[in-house]
């Protein structure tokens, strides 16, 4: 390990000093990096939602339910695991320099969108736990919110942890083999993080799971080549919890068939490398920077040499543009108009139909309902509300997605959204941000508590370029327009007007219900007609810069291929034999950190050889 050590820490330095000359900014944002203190190595687990993510975590750890289970529930905040007595937590908020100290029972209500956060407070982005179990002793453990479908709020906080690992635990489970958006995050996720570890979940559920696991194992074969030989450890996180609650051999043996402690052992033998994991990502963080400028190597030295059918495509390319800019943008601004217009009516049909069903519920329990039974109305309408809010905030998300798709669709070619996706989030966060304030009001029975617009951000592939996902899919499934929630729920007025009217009176609990979701609805019709006025300021704006970026890229494209149409045959020889000679030397400094690479596969740790495996 030593050998290893000093083999890692000369190729980074090389490898940097190289970076630097190429790219000082890259080079600075990984001694970044290199100069951050990791006071103890860490693990992050990441996956989708819905693959016993968490519940793996709380099996670990060997506490049940430490970290919140409900898929349903996840926001984008993460968990980080550390040692510590007695057992708190402590989650840092964006708006508060010190953290606020929490009860390990606060933890469903501060990283979960069903829990009731104090007024006024966003939620946090970390929330450290302190526990004393055993294998905290030796590293941290980060529970990531699940990625569901990429999904890129999620995704994009699951990243930002994981490039602070020493190493990744990946979780998928029995049920079905990898789906795309897995794998892609997964290459993505691994950027620069070198040693990944795969769990598969739920072994007890599906029996045949050594099928999946072989099929998960092909799957890396052909489309992530790195992690073919990757450890992986078939697990049952449901049998390490009855393990728990059963004493005695039957207790031992749930243990040994949960499989979880070959994984836990695996992970401690990581954390025992904890300087050379950390060296190691440090060169594979260089490697993907490498990467990169061999990318735009390639491209330079294309348009040295360029093909007259590409000057004459991107004349047409930016000549059709600027024509249908010209011609169709008051096409384009009746498309988007009417596009919101429908959206809108569609939430507001939704939002009618989900007051409907509520208050009849409500109704027929209220005539059901004993005396005794009608005191707990208001806590139960204000539970229903908070559900009803978190459904209509998931509704709006989808249909501000299909707006910005339909409209974006129409306006650009798949082959251009690469180019306009990567400047339009902040855009449309200038776009938010710049309008003025507007007045919500409030109610003396009804609070609505307006979240302040949204942020139009895309799928991570088209932040990482092509490379990473085709056009097609950039356009397919990449564009997203999350919201921020709303939040309803009664106001203290509401609880003081039902006990001196209707505590105990059916007719005036009838009568306090309708009022109370009449006015419900009424915040929420208003706050829906404020959210997609939002949208379609935002859009247009951001639509208009889209185009005058797109423009100003062509003409540079065009500027660029005419230079060189204009150099004579001599120039542009000693021109691409530069670029190629940097483009060489770039690939033989990437094939120089290869070959560390491979020898740093020693640190994975090694897989189990239980019978079940040895048979997949």
């Amino acid at each position: 390990m030593t050998d290893l050590g000093t083999l890692l820490g000369e190729a980074v330095d090389g490898s940097l000093a190289f970076l630097r000359r190429a790219d000082a900014d890259a080079a600075a944002d990984i001694e970044a990096l290199r100069r951050r203190a990791v006071t103890r190595p860490s693990v992050v687990v990441v996956g989708e939602t819905k693959r016993g993510k968490s519940s793996l975590v709380n099996a670990l750890i060997g506490v049940p339910d430490l970290s919140p289970v409900d898929a349903a529930v996840a926001t984008a905040t993460y968990l980080e695991f550390v040692p510590g007595s007695p057992p708190g937590a402590q989650a840092w908020l964006p708006d508060r320099a010190q953290p606020v100290p929490l009860e390990l029972g606060q933890l469903r209500d501060w990283a979960t969108v069903l829990g009731q956060l104090p007024d006024d407070t966003r939620p946090p982005r970390r929330i450290e736990v302190t526990h004393s179990a055993p294998l905290l002793q030796y590293l941290s453990l980060v529970d990531t919110p699940g990625t569901g479908g990429l999904d890129p709020l999620h995704a994009e906080v699951a990243l930002d942890a994981a490039a602070q690992a020493g190493a990744l635990l990946f979780v998928v489970d029995a049920s079905g083999p990898f789906t795309r958006p897995e794998l892609e995050f997964l290459i993505e996720a691994s950027k620069r993080v070198n040693v990944v570890v795969f769990a598969l979940t739920k072994t007890d559920a599906y029996p045949g799971w050594r099928t999946i696991l072989s099929d998960d194992r092909a799957q890396l074969q052909t489309h992530a080549p790195r992690f073919a030989q990757a450890p992986w450890f078939p697990v049952s996180a449901r049998l390490a919890q009855l393990s728990m609650t059963m004493p005695g051999e039957a207790g031992t043996e749930l243990v040994r068939e949960s499989r979880i402690a070959p994984l836990q052992h695996a992970l401690i033998e990581l954390a025992g490398k904890g300087h050379l994991l950390r060296q190691a990502n440090l060169l594979r963080a260089v490697r993907s920077e490498l990467v990169r400028l061999d990318l735009r190597a390639g491209e330079r030295l294309t348009a040295t040499d360029p093909d007259p059918a590409d000057v004459a495509k991107a004349r047409a390319d930016r000549s059709a543009l600027a024509a249908r800019k010209r011609t169709e943008s008051r096409q384009w601004s009746l498309t988007l108009n009417t596009e919101t217009q429908r959206a809108r009516v569609e939430a507001t049909g939704k939002l009618r139909t989900y007051v409907a069903e509520l208050q009849d519920e409500l109704l027929t329990r209220i005539d059901k309902a004993k005396s005794d039974e009608l005191k707990a109305l208001p806590s139960d309408l204000d539970t229903a509300l908070q559900a009803l809010s978190v459904r209509l905030s998931q509704d709006l998300e989808h249909l501000f997605r299909k707006v910005a798709e339909k409209v974006l669709a129409q306006v650009f070619g798949a082959d251009e959204l690469q180019f306009v996706l990567a400047r339009l989030n902040a855009t449309l966060r200038h776009a938010l941000t710049s309008r003025p304030p507007r007045d919500t009001g409030t109610d003396n029975m009804m609070i609505a508590m307006s979240a302040g617009g949204m942020a139009f951000m895309a799928g991570r592939g088209a932040m990482a370029g092509a490379s990473a996902l085709g056009a097609s899919a950039l356009l397919g499934g990449g564009l997203l327009v999350p919201v921020a929630g709303l939040g309803l729920g009664l106001a203290a007025g509401a609880f003081i007007l039902y006990r001196r009217r209707a505590q105990s009176d059916r007719a005036q609990a009838r009568l306090w219900l309708r009022d109370v979701l009449s006015e419900a609805r009424a915040a929420l019709s208003d706050e829906i007609m404020h959210r997609f006025t939002d949208l379609q300021y935002a859009l247009t704006l951001s639509l208009d810069d889209a185009i005058e970026r797109r423009l100003a890229q062509l003409d540079a494209h065009i500027a660029e291929i005419d230079k060189a149409l204009a150099d004579d045959k001599a120039e542009r020889a000693r021109r691409r034999a530069g670029v190629a000679a940097e483009r060489e030397a770039i690939r033989s400094r990437i094939k120089q950190v290869d070959t560390v690479l491979v020898r740093a596969r020693t640190l994975s740790p090694a897989p189990t050889t239980t019978d079940d495996q040895e048979q997949a």
